[in-house]
């Protein structure tokens, strides 16, 4: 079992299979884009595995695979199938902006290879304001909508991400809040984190989304039951048949429950979204590292997770950063990172 020096238990796994994504969204990458990264730098698929099997025989439980976009990486059916193998691993979830789903789940249903569950971010059904957004003029909401169709008449949950921000889609999130009424789906209203490009825009705080969702359609009613393994926190409203949702990491925080680590494309294992702070794993595997070497650096990581991050001034040091937005040692913005 991996337990941090706080006694908090960590038994989530954010796994970023590449860098690369299809969309050029504005608070995630700069205008001028980004280089990506060399293939030759990335983990390997089965280098993953490899370290998967070794995280879960530690204790993780859960894998949540990001990227970048992880549908624009070749073979993610077969790597998700085979990730299923993995003695330990109970639950397999994928994030991804939706465009290259429906080709996905043509791959997946042939191979058996359907993910316990999909999030999938959209900030606006609006043609053009998804088009601002998104930075793919080509890119439209109809092939997503199809997806999360098909998706659940698989039975597959999905979770919708929208990120708030001022001045771009505010007259979104009620639309999309909408989509839970007719459908079991959880609609979630993630606050925008001060990172990289991110930082030129103005978030819409989760109190002042709630406020508006409780405007157009009644009181939000805590929801009692468990959605996920993550930091969202659920509510019920009346007639509708899905669940609303709030991750509030800047506004509120929520580092005291926090059971997660994250393992970059490059193979960094970060104990904390805003800690320079990890391991670099792809150079312990490449070396010939033992599995006993691996599990120990893996540990070691988990002992310097940090209490708190560095993205909210509820926990303070909200000021000592870069000119990227983010704590000393940490260049990158939140595409480096991975989702």
């Amino acid at each position: 079992m991996l337990i941090d020096s706080f006694n908090r238990k960590l038994d989530y796994l954010r796994v970023s299979v590449t860098d690369r994504c299809n969309l050029r969204c504005v608070y995630c990458m700069p205008p001028e884009g980004v280089q990506w990264k060399p293939h030759r730098s990335m983990l390997s698929f089965e280098e993953i595995l490899d370290l998967c099997r070794i995280m879960a025989e530690l204790g993780i439980r859960k894998v949540k695979i990001t990227g970048g976009e992880p549908l624009v990486r070749r073979g993610i059916a077969s790597f998700v199938k085979n990730l299923r193998t993995i003695s330990g691993i109970e639950k397999i979830t994928l994030t991804t902006n939706g465009l290259l789903l429906g080709r996905y789940l043509d791959e997946a249903e042939t191979l058996d290879a359907l993910p316990d569950g999909v999030n999938i971010s959209l900030d606006a059904l609006d043609t053009e304001r998804f088009h601002h957004i998104a930075g793919e003029a080509n890119a439209g909401t109809g092939e997503i909508l199809a997806s999360i169709g098909r998706l659940l008449e698989k039975q597959v949950p999905v979770k919708i991400n929208c990120v708030p921000i001022r001045g771009l889609n505010e007259e979104e999130i009620v639309p999309l809040a909408a989509m839970a009424k007719d459908r079991n789906i959880a609609v979630r209203f993630i606050e925008l984190m001060p990172l990289g490009s991110a930082r030129n825009y103005n978030p819409v705080t989760g109190d002042e989304t709630s406020a508006i969702l409780e405007k157009a359609f009644g009181r939000l009613s805590p929801h009692s039951g468990v959605e996920g393994a993550g930091p969202a926190v659920y509510y019920s409203l009346a007639g509708f048949a899905g669940k609303i949702g709030f991750i509030n990491p800047v506004s509120m925080g929520f580092c005291e429950t926090c059971n997660r680590l994250r393992l970059t494309s490059e193979g960094f294992l970060k104990p904390c979204l805003s800690s320079a702070l990890g391991s670099d794993l792809r150079g312990l595997l490449r070396s010939g590292a033992s599995d006993g070497e691996l599990a120990r650096a893996i540990t070691e990581t988990v002992a310097k997770k940090p209490a708190f991050h560095a993205l909210s001034p509820v926990y303070g040091g909200y000021e000592e950063r870069n000119s990227s937005g983010m704590p000393a040692g940490m260049p990158e913005g939140m595409s480096g990172i991975g989702g």
